[in-house]
């Protein structure tokens, strides 16, 4: 399934998934290949990404939508930050870039430590 996350400053993510969940308005909730077509608001959250490789990938973003059918899923959000990066110290400037996007986001610090947990917590199994 192709995957497109895209912001008002260009594309973030473009590429072949196995699979993504996605901080839903309602919920969380996973896309799998030949999803059923649907529309939905997303929420403050984290993106979490598994490629066809079975590599995984987290996106930090802060408000958006996300458009499924069955080839394609586009995601279009204000803001996002990749957790990526070569060394832990990489990692963590992508933390704190994405701690910053959640506060400029105004949502409620439950929230944002609820984020900020899911973050940390993916980041640490990468090193």
């Amino acid at each position: 399934m192709k995957l497109e996350i895209v912001t008002p400053t260009g594309p973030i993510f473009s590429g072949e998934v196995k699979s993504v969940t996605f901080p839903g308005a309602e919920g969380e909730f996973g896309v799998l290949p030949e999803h059923a077509s649907l529309v939905s608001l997303l929420e403050a959250g984290v993106i979490d990404i598994e490629k066809t490789d079975g590599t995984k990938e987290s996106i930090v973003i802060d408000s958006g939508y996300v458009k499924v059918d069955e080839e394609k899923t586009l995601v279009v959000v204000e803001g996002a930050v990749p957790i990526i990066g070569e060394s832990e110290s990489e990692i963590a400037k992508a933390i704190s870039e994405a701690k910053e996007l959640l506060e400029k986001a105004g949502n409620s610090d439950m929230a944002i430590a609820s984020v900020e947990a899911k973050v940390e917590a993916a980041a640490k199994t990468r090193f």
